[in-house]
């Protein structure tokens, strides 16, 4: 993914010590190599005798192990839990999309201002002739007259709002159908109208009247002003629900699947859970972006565990860590005491008693870069100890 920047990754040489056995060297950690390179300035200087007067030869030597050499820097191998974590950059939003556009007529009156969450029951907007256009919780848009004798899935909706609200009377609305428009619904319309500060409540809805969305609605833009007509987009809006949004490359979609937990770290550098809620199934290169270079995306949805930990962040660019291995009991080396060889694979150089050295062939496994661990298979025991780069 473009931007994405992946620290985890299945075995595979490390660049620095893959460049190395393609030059066909064994690296050496401490001073042989700066001990060789030395020994070769000595020569051209002085020759021979005032290179065994500089102690080349001895720092070369003693870099094999042995008596007297200088203890090497060293790291434990252990047994543990490993996983290899991916770290991905994401947006920080609100879920949803909505547009809420004015059909009753008239001239807008009041507006809500960005940013104000209007839940069931409350009201949208206001005008001259609908007074308040109240929002209320449907799948079905309000595309007729709601008033007493009709019946149909919108009202179903509608009475279910009444009786959340407190509106109506539940067993009365069950008794007398929940998709028709009853006596019990009308008394109910009324009961709404007046706690929103209409005067004389028809106990009727009109399509201009009243919005009916999925959920609460959180305002981004109110492109109607006062005073103008309340037609066309009167105010868009999200829902109040935090999600992160992860344009994850393609190639990466196996490793991603809906529930696997993940991290996401916040823009001043805190940490929260969250829950992979769903993977997108199809591909798309960024518009705008051409052929050339472009990589194509699916789209990642996140869900929070702690929404609450966000505050009102809105847009904001995160980074959300991808557990895409996970191994048990795993025996585990620094990653830095891995060795390529020049006839392939890997050893790591194990410091025995005494100062003594010598190299253990070993397969690696996963890489945490987190903790700069990797998983080996080896001739290894947990509490051995392996030589590492002194920096």
């Amino acid at each position: 993914m473009s931007g994405t920047a992946s620290q985890g990754r299945q075995a595979g040489r490390p660049a620095e010590v893959a460049a190395t056995a393609e030059a066909g060297a064994v690296p050496r950690r401490g001073g042989v190599r700066w001990a060789i390179a030395g020994l070769a300035i000595v020569l051209a200087a002085g020759g021979a005798a005032a290179a065994w007067g500089a102690g080349a030869f001895h720092s070369a030597a003693s870099s094999a192990g042995g008596q007297g050499a200088p203890a090497p820097a060293t790291g434990p191998v252990k047994r543990e839990d490993l996983s290899s974590v991916t770290p991905v950059n994401a947006t920080l939003g609100y879920a949803g999309s909505y547009t809420v556009r004015g059909q009753g007529g008239g001239t807008l009156t009041w507006l809500p201002s960005p940013g104000q969450v209007i839940g069931q029951g409350q009201a949208l907007y206001w005008t001259d002739i609908t007074d308040p256009v109240v929002l209320l919780y449907g799948s079905l848009p309000a595309w007729r007259t709601l008033d007493e004798g009709v019946i149909g899935a919108d009202v179903t909706q509608l009475n279910h709002d009444l009786v959340r609200l407190g509106d109506a009377s539940r067993s009365e609305i069950r008794s007398l159908g929940w998709d028709y428009f009853s006596w019990e619904t009308k008394a109910g319309v009324e009961k709404l109208q007046s706690a929103l500060g209409v005067s004389s409540p028809p106990g009727s809805l009109s399509p201009g009247s009243v919005v009916f969305e999925p959920a609460a609605l959180r305002v981004a833009t109110v492109p109607g002003s006062l005073g103008s007509p309340a037609s066309g987009p009167v105010l868009t809006a999200t829902s109040d629900r935090h999600v992160v949004m992860i344009a994850l490359d393609a190639s990466q979609q196996s490793e991603v699947k809906a529930g696997d937990k993940v991290s996401i770290t916040l823009p001043d550098g805190a940490s929260t859970p969250g829950v992979v809620s769903s993977v997108g199934k199809v591909a798309t290169t960024p518009s705008g972006s051409g052929t050339s270079g472009s990589t194509p995306t699916i789209p990642v949805t996140v869900k929070l565990t702690r929404p609450q930990a966000v505050g009102s962040l809105d847009q904001a660019p995160v980074t959300v860590n991808i557990t895409t291995a996970t191994a048990h009991n795993a025996l585990v080396v620094p990653v830095g005491a891995l060795l390529a060889q020049s006839s392939g694979g890997y050893a790591v150089e194990v410091a025995d008693p005494g100062n003594t050295r010598r190299l253990v062939p070993v397969k690696p496994g996963i890489f945490d870069d987190a903790d700069g661990l990797v998983q080996v298979t080896g001739a290894l025991r947990p509490g051995q100890r392996v030589v590492v780069p002194t920096s």
